[in-house]
């Protein structure tokens, strides 16, 4: 293959990237900064140890949480890593860490870009075992 050939593919890949990373940023979605309400349920061990109604005007997961105190962890390059929920801490030696889902689905979002709306229903469910 030449020179040229490579170079082409390159620069088409690297518009390709350009491209999804631009059509993320336009088309995700987006929290709204307004008065809602959310239910948060926070579950460990099979059983319920928190059921909340959060008023708020925050417009991500992350920040209604906090704004509560409710949860606490490590920031990364992802965003915040919860590690304590409830004043409850997950346990590294034992393969526990806390799953976030909204009416019963597991997010495919941190709690960084997990927006929020009025009547929006959250669990946060203590795990144990990294393999499903």
């Amino acid at each position: 293959m030449s020179k040229a050939k490579v170079f082409i593919a390159i620069a088409i890949l690297l518009v390709l990237i350009a491209g999804f990373f631009t059509a993320y940023y336009f088309l995700r979605k987006t929290g709204e900064v307004g008065a809602k309400t959310i239910q948060v349920e926070v579950i460990a061990d099979g059983a319920s140890i928190e059921n909340v109604s959060i008023s708020t005007d925050a417009a991500y997961l992350r920040e209604a949480l906090e704004e509560r105190g409710m949860i606490a962890g490590d920031e990364s390059a992802f965003g915040l890593f919860v590690k304590t929920v409830s004043g409850r801490t997950a346990n590294d030696d034992n393969q526990e860490w806390w799953s976030f889902s909204k009416s019963g689905e597991m997010l495919m979002t941190g709690v960084d870009d997990t927006p929020i709306e009025d009547g929006d229903s959250f669990e946060i469910t203590l795990v144990v075992g990294y393999e499903w």
